[in-house]
C-alpha cells in the first residue's frame, strides 16, 4: 500500500498475477475438490482457501481475490462455462444490439453474492498486514468473450461490432463499465483494500478505437470509483499497451501494472511520479533455472532504480508449468536485493 502510494519502503514488495493457480499442487488438490471451476470460484471457503495458499507458502506482499473476470456477463445471463483445454465460453454470446440492450445491471449482493463472502472470509483469514486486492476485467476485455463467446485469436467479431455498431458498441462498455465499477465498489466495502483492473486484450486495437472503447471505459470506472471509495488505490493494467502509458496514466489511476515488452526505466520516465508502476518480469523467465530467474529479477529491479513507487510482479500471469520452488527463488531474490539497494535520494 506504500509503494502503491510512492512512499518510503525499506524493500519492494511482491506479489503475482495468478499466484493461486494451476503450477501448485495444493491448488490442484483444491480444484479438484470443487469439482469444477466455477464451483470453485463460487463456494466462498474454497476461494478463500486457494487465495491463502500462496500466501501461507511464500508470504507475498498482497493476495489477490480468487476469481474470475467473467463473473459479471455469467450473472448477466449468458451461461458461462469451462471446457478442459479450451478455456471459457459463452452459451448465449452478445450478437444482436438487441442483445446489449437487453443486459441487465447486476447488484453486487444479490447477484455476485458470493463473490463478496469470499472477500469477507479472505480479509478476516489474511494476516492485518497483508493487502487483499479486488478486481475486475475491463469492459473492452470482457467484452471480447461476451461478443466471440469464446477465447480469439483475432477478434473479428468483437472489432466489427466497433466499426459497424459503434454506438451500441458505447453503450456496451458503459454498462459493462458501470456494473464494473458498482461491482469493484462493493468488493471494497466487503474488505478489500486495493482494486486492480485487468485489460489482457487492449492491445489488439487501434489506437482510435483503443481510446473509444477501451481507454474510454476504463477512465469511467476510475472517476466512478474516486466518489464511491476514494481512498482505495486502483492499479490499471494492459496487456500490449505501451504505447498508450501516458493516456492510462492521466485517467487518476494509483498504479499502472507494465507487460514485460516496455523497461520499467523507460516507463518511469514517460510518467514521472503520477503513479506507482507494476511488473514486470517476463514469465517465461520462471521456467528457466534459479540463476536466470535471479539475474532477470535484478535486471528489473535495477530498470525502474531509486525511490519508491515500485511493486514487483510479472508482466503477465505465472503459467502453470513453473516449479513451486522457481517462485522461492524469485522471493528471496527480490527481497534481498531491493533491501541492499541504494535508499531514495
Amino acid at each position: 500500500m506504500r509503494a502503491l502510494r510512492r512512499e518510503p519502503v525499506e524493500r519492494t514488495p511482491i506479489w503475482l498475477m495468478r499466484q493461486a493457480g494451476r503450477y501448485l499442487p495444493e491448488y490442484r488438490a483444491t480444484r479438484e475438490k470443487a469439482g469444477s471451476f466455477l464451483d470453485l470460484a463460487g463456494t466462498p471457503e474454497l476461494a478463500c482457501e486457494v487465495t491463502l495458499q500462496p500466501i501461507d507458502r511464500y508470504g507475498f506482499d498482497a493476495a489477490i481475490l480468487f476469481s474470475d473476470i467473467l463473473i459479471l456477463p455469467h450473472v448477466m445471463g449468458r451461461g458461462l462455462g469451462f471446457k478442459p483445454g479450451e478455456g471459457p465460453y459463452f452459451e448465449r454470446p452478445v450478437r444482436t444490439v438487441a442483445d446489449i440492450d437487453g443486459l441487465p445491471m447486476p447488484d453486487p449482493e444479490d447477484d455476485t453474492g458470493y463473490v463478496m463472502d469470499a472477500v469477507r472470509l479472505i480479509r478476516q483469514s489474511l494476516p492485518e498486514a497483508t493487502p487483499l486486492i479486488g478486481f475486475a476485467g475491463s469492459p473492452w476485455t470482457v467484452a471480447t468473450y461476451m461478443i466471440e463467446g469464446r477465447s480469439s485469436k483475432d477478434f473479428a467479431r468483437a472489432k466489427k461490432l466497433l466499426l459497424a455498431e459503434p454506438d451500441a458498441a458505447e453503450r456496451l462498455m458503459n454498462h459493462l463499465a458501470d456494473a464494473t465499477a458498482d461491482y469493484l465498489a462493493a468488493q471494497v466495502a466487503a474488505g478489500a483494500d486495493a482494486l486492480m483492473l485487468f485489460d489482457s486484450w487492449g492491445g489488439v486495437l487501434s489506437p482510435r478505437l483503443y481510446e473509444r472503447f477501451s481507454l474510454a471505459s476504463q477512465q469511467r470506472i476510475v472517476t466512478r470509483l474516486k466518489k464511491t471509495c476514494p481512498d482505495t488505490p486502483l492499479i490499471l493494467f494492459g496487456k500490449g499497451c505501451g504505447q498508450h502509458l501516458e493516456k492510462l496514466a492521466d485517467t487518476d489511476c494509483a498504479g499502472l501494472g507494465v507487460d514485460w515488452t516496455l523497461d520499467l526505466s523507460e516507463a518511469r520516465v514517460r510518467v514521472g511520479d503520477r503513479v506507482a508502476l507494476q511488473g514486470n518480469l517476463d514469465p517465461a523467465v520462471m521456467l528457466t533455472t534459479p540463476e536466470v530467474i535471479a539475474e532477470e529479477a535484478k535486471r528489473v529491479l535495477d530498470s525502474f532504480g531509486k525511490g519508491s513507487g515500485h511493486i514487483f510482479n510479472l508482466g503477465h500471469g505465472i503459467t502453470p508449468e513453473v516449479p513451486p520452488e522457481h517462485v522461492s527463488v524469485l522471493v528471496e531474490t527480490v527481497r534481498n536485493y531491493s533491501a541492499r539497494k541504494p535508499s531514495p535520494v
